[in-house]
């Protein structure tokens, strides 16, 4: 940890920043897979929307 201290006894602590990595393009089957979820997730809302209506 980076720490400093001013003139006036106030001490600033700084995090250590992480090395930087870059993402990979998803492959095949991770594409397929969010996919799946992305349905998954449009159809529990879809039906949450309709049960919300209904009910009022």
């Amino acid at each position: 940890m980076y720490t400093t201290q001013l003139d006036n006894g106030i001490t600033n602590n700084y995090a250590v920043e992480p090395e930087m990595t870059y993402a990979d393009y998803p492959g095949y089957y991770q594409q397929r897979r969010y996919l799946q979820q992305g349905a998954v997730a449009t159809f529990f809302v879809t039906v949450l929307l309709f049960i919300a209506f209904g009910v009022s």
